[in-house]
């Protein structure tokens, strides 16, 4: 690794670091268990709540696993559904191409340091292989580590302007849907929201426990067809 490479690498280690500190001294990571403690957190630094909501999403995609969704119903509730969904989607969007354009500078030394071995063995070939695709289904579906194969993406041949169409085109759905939940919770009765409330109790259920079975099946399926092509 050059000394450029080098220099690049210990800046972007000490943001993160930086980052994670500010969010741990701040007690983010305890509020983060439940949507009030979350809104509670995010109201505390008015009138800065805007820029603060901004960079807790970056943050979501650099610093991987905080949950982009939770944080973005709870901008909904804040700001009601379009202020969240776009202060969301624009740090998503940032992280992801910062995270992917690192991965591409840095190599294998940055994206060691951020994503598990394991994790990069179960994805690295498929990803070579079938980018596009796999890219855009994972960012579709919820049970995909996301902002983790952004990183992956970068060790690719795929391009830096295909994969921000990707980005733009898949990552939104899941978080304008989180948004307006979010949202339209603050117009709507208990008897309306419990409901609301239960159902996404009863996905998030079936996620966790199918979510590892339809993730292998269609890892499989795309195993498959790839290895037809050759």
């Amino acid at each position: 690794m050059n000394r450029r490479k080098i220099v690049i690498l210990i800046l972007t280690l000490l943001l993160l670091s930086g980052g994670g500190w500010f969010l741990y001294a701040t007690g983010f990571f305890r509020a983060v268990t439940s949507l009030p403690q979350l809104r509670a957190y995010i109201n505390r630094f008015a009138p800065c709540s805007h820029l603060l909501f901004f960079l807790l999403q970056f943050l979501s995609v650099v610093l991987a696993p905080i949950p982009s969704n939770i944080v973005a119903a709870a901008g909904g509730v804040l700001f009601g559904t379009w202020p969240a969904f776009l202060l969301t989607f624009g740090a998503v969007l940032t992280g992801s191409l910062l995270v992917f354009t690192l991965a591409r500078i840095l190599g294998r030394d940055f994206a060691d340091r951020l994503v598990s071995r394991k994790l990069s063995e179960k994805y690295q070939e498929l990803l070579r292989a079938k980018a596009p695709v796999f890219l855009t289904l994972a960012f579709l579906f919820p049970f995909f580590p996301d902002d983790m194969l952004c990183i992956l993406a970068g060790l690719t041949a795929i391009s830096f302007r295909r994969f921000a169409l990707i980005v733009v085109l898949a990552r939104p759905w899941g978080l304008l849907f989180a948004s307006a939940l979010g949202g339209a919770s603050l117009g709507l009765s208990p008897w309306v929201m419990v409901p609301i409330g239960l159902a996404g109790l009863g996905l998030f259920l079936l996620g966790m426990r199918y979510g590892d079975r339809l993730e292998a099946a269609l890892l499989s399926r795309l195993r498959e067809r790839g290895g037809g092509e050759r």
